[in-house]
């Protein structure tokens, strides 16, 4: 396994460990927005699939302009993604994905033909592997005492 491959699965757990992610999008009005989304599925890092209704400001402005950020942070880390987003209109793969949580959110179901799904597919990953809190208090203080460099975890910048 090379470390490209191991920095993948570390973005992964932490995208995994995340649920509920931010999508950053270019508004209609120029505006930079974010909106929380959850994650419905991702075979790898680089591509992620949310669900989404068509008739949507978001999806508007992803469709004038597709590029796009997502954005997870939880115990374990962050990952934010760079690259593009679509719309897809695909039954299948909306069934496939459809779950409890997006009968909530949304109306209708995975039939409905203004529900579908945002394909994004990530240019470049920029992650931080965080060692807990604990531990990473523990290193602040450690820094603070001894004035060295505290260990905060393992980051960088992948391409995808």
């Amino acid at each position: 396994m090379t470390a490209h491959d191991d920095r993948l699965d570390t973005i992964a757990e932490i995208m995994r460990s995340t649920r509920i992610a931010s999508l950053a999008y270019v508004s209609a009005q120029g505006d930079l927005v974010s909106t929380p989304m959850g994650t419905q599925d991702f075979e790898h890092p680089g591509t992620v699939w949310f669900i989404s209704e068509r008739s949507t400001d978001k999806v508007a402005a992803i469709e004038a302009d597709p590029r796009v950020n997502v954005h997870y942070a939880g115990k374990g880390g962050w990952v934010s993604l760079a690259g593009t987003a679509r719309f897809v209109d695909d039954r299948a793969k909306l069934r496939e994905l459809w779950d409890a949580s997006a009968g909530i959110f949304m109306s209708g179901g995975p039939d409905d033909p203004d529900n579908g799904l945002l394909e994004v597919t990530a240019t470049s990953a920029e992650y931080w592997d965080s060692p807990g809190a604990v531990a990473t208090a523990v290193q602040l203080m450690k820094g603070l005492v001894t004035d060295g460099e505290p260990d905060l975890g393992d980051s960088g910048i992948v391409r995808m």
